[in-house]
């Protein structure tokens, strides 16, 4: 089959016509020595740095806090940019991006939290919603259900995660357009992963 031209949209991920990579399916090796897990690992690890930064200033905004999550949020685009250039795609990055991002979501909505810089209820629901697909991710690949991403969860990450970088700089307002935005598509996009994988699971018996 003849490798995809790597045009502007695929560079960018605006383009996932055609099927995934076969090194990224199930069963396919984990195969973690590449550069794009690197940038995953670096990633994982900043978010403890982020927490410690965040949850030590005296109200919660504060600009370094707010950059260093902006930063650990969009290197998401470095893993993805360097998988498509280097062609070293692996079943580990897979699994290691959506992962990563929960755990930012969930740390900025700690954050958030404790210094009630967003609805509380706003962000239990967030928190349960995040821990849930973890539990669901982790339930459906132990029965051999691979759920992939859908389009609604990977809009739902960008508004989720500028709701709390807004709210930790401190501008209220889009803070909260953007979280409401984020939980309606993190719904929607929830209750298509469990079709999804209900549909997978009753196909297998």
């Amino acid at each position: 089959m003849a490798k995809p031209r790597l045009t502007f949209k695929r560079l960018s991920g605006l383009d996932r016509s055609g099927p995934p990579p076969p090194q990224t399916q199930a069963g396919a090796p984990l195969n973690p020595w590449t550069i794009p897990n690197a940038i995953g690992f670096l990633r994982l690890l900043s978010i403890p740095v982020f927490l410690v930064v965040a949850l030590r200033t005296d109200d919660g905004v504060d600009l370094t806090s707010a950059l260093l999550f902006a930063l650990i949020a969009w290197s998401d685009y470095a893993d993805g940019i360097a998988a498509r250039v280097t062609g070293q795609y692996s079943r580990l990055g897979t699994l290691l991006d959506p992962l990563t991002d929960r755990s930012l979501v969930l740390a900025g909505a700690i954050v958030c939290w404790k210094f009630e810089l967003l609805p509380r209820w706003a962000l239990g629901l967030v928190a349960l919603r995040e821990v849930g697909m973890l539990f669901l991710v982790r339930y459906g690949l132990r029965r051999g259900a691979d759920i992939a991403i859908n389009w609604p969860g990977r809009w739902a990450v960008w508004p989720l995660m500028s709701a709390l970088f807004f709210a930790i700089a401190g501008v209220r307002w889009l803070a909260y357009a953007n979280l409401y935005l984020g939980i309606l598509l993190a719904l929607w996009a929830t209750a298509l992963y469990l079709q999804d994988g209900r549909r997978q699971l009753s196909t297998r018996g």
